[in-house]
């Protein structure tokens, strides 16, 4: 790399054609390794964030699981004090499932909106191209 800033360096009339793209080929090709191993190591970190933060998700839900069963259970038998047995059963069943489902798309969005997509590489790259084409002109 060191050769090629030197070469850069250079007056341009000094080198040749082939020199020229010589160091083009070079540069471009240490410059797409380097992008190759950006784009690897964000995707890594991101794909890493999502993961942990889906078994968070996962050991919540199993405590939180737990807990709503003995809260479900309460009311069951605070409805029956006033209610049928099975009327208090389904009515409370019936808000149960229905918070379950807002918090599923709530989560199913929050999934969504995560962007996997390696946004600093894809900025370089386009930086990259412009100085490709920067050395061909």
């Amino acid at each position: 790399m060191a050769q090629s800033i030197q070469n850069i360096r250079t007056p341009r009339d000094e080198r040749s054609l082939g020199d020229l793209f010589g160091d083009l080929s070079r540069d471009s090709s240490t410059l797409i390794r380097q992008e190759i191993t950006l784009a690897k190591s964000e995707i890594t970190e991101k794909v890493a964030r999502l993961t942990k933060n889906a078994a968070l998700l996962a050991v919540g839900g199993v405590v939180i699981h737990a807990g709503l069963l003995v809260l479900i259970a309460a009311a069951v038998i605070g409805l029956a004090q006033a209610l049928a047995w099975w009327l208090s059963a389904l009515i409370v069943g019936v808000v149960v499932l229905a918070v379950g489902g807002l918090l599923i798309l709530w989560g199913l969005k929050a999934i969504q909106r995560t962007d996997l997509a390696p946004a600093q590489t894809l900025e370089t790259l386009k930086e990259d191209a412009q100085w490709a084409k920067n050395q061909i002109n």
